[in-house]
């Protein structure tokens, strides 16, 4: 029986640990060539080993499947380009960018460092950036030599915290909003050459979540990364071909889309300040609130 992925070939970022790694070692189980990405540093970008991705890929290997190791830094233009050139140079094409890496650097607002700020930004951000742009001037030309759609698809890596928002995050949920916001984006740019576009927000027990709070081992089953992956191989698969622009919510016992920024209460523009203030207030009062992290919960 084929698998969902069957001869297609996937880049997933930040693959040799948790979301990513799930993400890895599912593509493959559903049929895809693998490009195993990481550089192996710390939960806050430090240091790096690929000895992480090299034990995914052996994994894979091991279980019948394809795989090989990259560790390019995904915030690199020219990295990023060497990413998806070794994808096309070793299995001969390109189908799914999982752009998964991350970092942390987690600080209140009032004693963030611009080097905390900027390299959050960078990773999360242009990381998502260089290796989406690459693969799609890979399937722009492709699109045009065979005259007709890629079912190409990119799978970004979004976060509560961006789309709900959680103190002590800005820089991680100002990139993770940014993110939400290049998908959207993104997707309507790339529909005409059969590419798709999707964000996954995972709620998942990670390195990245670990110590912030005490779990059950229920929870932890429950928010195993393992659980994300499904969504996120669907999405990757040809079956999902008219699903994009959106942001789905996987992990902690379901999966959910997520609805974006719309507008609300509006009246006519009025010149004067004082008098548009109270027209304001009573918008505000009539708007939904902001969701808190669980998605559900008013400010």
């Amino acid at each position: 029986m084929s698998g969902l992925c069957e001869n297609r070939v996937a880049i997933v970022t930040g693959a040799a640990r948790g979301v990513g790694r799930e993400n890895a070692l599912l593509l493959a189980k559903e049929g895809a060539k693998v490009v195993v990405n990481d550089l192996g540093g710390a939960v806050d970008g430090s240091g790096a080993d690929k000895t992480p991705a090299q034990q995914v890929a052996d994994e894979i290997i091991a279980a019948g499947g394809e795989a090989v190791v990259n560790g390019d830094d995904v915030s690199s233009w020219n990295g990023a380009k060497n990413m998806i050139d070794q994808a096309v140079d070793t299995f001969g094409k390109l189908d799914i960018l999982v752009n998964n890496a991350g970092i942390l650097r987690d600080r209140m607002l009032v004693n963030m460092t611009e080097e905390e700020w900027d390299s959050v930004i960078q990773v999360h951000l242009k990381g998502t950036f260089a290796p989406a742009r690459h693969a799609a001037s890979y399937w722009r030309e492709r699109s045009k030599e065979i005259d007709g759609p890629v079912h190409g698809r990119i799978i970004n890596t979004t976060s509560t915290s961006g789309i709900y928002g959680n103190v002590g995050q800005t820089n991680y949920g100002a990139a993770k909003a940014g993110i939400a916001a290049f998908t959207v984006i993104a997707a309507r740019e790339l529909r005409r050459i059969g590419v798709t576009v999707n964000a996954i927000s995972p709620s998942a027990y990670t390195r990245m979540t670990d110590g912030l709070r005490e779990y059950t081992e229920e929870e932890i089953e429950m928010r195993h990364p393992r659980w994300v992956a499904p969504s996120v191989v669907y999405l990757a698969s040809e079956e999902a071909h008219d699903i994009s622009g959106r942001i789905i919510q996987a992990g902690a016992g379901m999966v959910a889309v997520c609805e974006g920024w719309r507008r609300g209460a509006e009246i006519e523009q009025i010149a004067s300040p004082s008098e548009l203030g109270p027209e304001i207030r009573k918008m505000c009062e009539l708007a939904r609130k902001n969701s808190g992290m669980d998605g559900l919960e008013l400010d």
